[in-house]
């Protein structure tokens, strides 16, 4: 794309609704990826070739097989491929792992909306006990272009995380962030500590309507 821009007269459109669905489901430096995208240009299911590839042969399974489930996971709602990536971060699950070389770990993954009152967490789970002497955990989140827009909550690691009413126990919050649009969470800590961030579709969408979001999660040092 910095190519084109330098050397082609006619710019890419990054704000086109199918490039930002593409960019929202890529995976940096895979060569070939195949992407599962509903008419309203939301991403169903993602599947970076080298890694399945890899998967099929540690599996010992055909590869017809498995994209065949692929397809078929994505078609029914399951969004396939969205738990497996957490690009730049140590991670296991919803786990990313921060430390002072890093740099600004990304998870992008995906959050339903509950029934009013309620609360269904997409949790991710945030060790940034590397940072001994404290600092400020700063997550950027930008939600995709589905209809529901999202809430999202930051606990201490060791919090219990309500299944109802309002979170009273959070440490800082960030609600109703409209679809496509951004929100950040701010948090002042004296010393390394695990967090736990929850995401959650804002209680005035659709029960059990989905949207993905992108988080970006940094430590500025005290």
């Amino acid at each position: 794309m910095a190519r084109r821009r330098k050397e082609l007269s006619k710019t890419f459109d990054r704000t086109h609704p199918l490039a930002k669905a593409i960019m929202e489901g890529w995976k940096e430096h895979s060569p070939v990826d195949c992407l599962v995208i509903a008419p309203e240009f939301d991403v169903m299911g993602k599947l970076p070739l080298n890694d399945f590839f890899d998967d099929c042969f540690q599996r010992g399974i055909s590869e017809e097989d498995a994209y065949l489930t692929f397809l078929t996971e994505a078609l029914d709602g399951k969004f396939p491929g969205f738990n497996d990536e957490h690009s730049g971060a140590s991670s296991s699950g919803l786990k990313v792992v921060l430390n002072p070389e890093q740099a600004e770990p990304e998870i992008l993954d995906i959050l339903r909306t509950p029934r009013y009152g309620y609360q269904d967490d997409t949790v991710v789970e945030i060790d940034a006990t590397a940072f001994e002497a404290g600092g400020i955990l700063i997550i950027n989140i930008r939600m995709g272009t589905a209809k529901p827009g999202g809430s999202f909550d930051l606990f201490d690691g060791d919090t219990e995380l309500p299944t109802k009413g309002y979170p009273d126990d959070a440490l800082t919050s960030a609600w109703d962030i409209p679809s496509g649009q951004i929100g950040r969470i701010r948090h002042r800590f004296e010393r390394g500590k695990v967090f736990k961030l929850g995401a959650t579709g804002t209680w005035f969408n659709k029960k059990g309507s989905i949207n993905a979001f992108q988080a970006k999660i940094s430590v500025e040092e005290n």
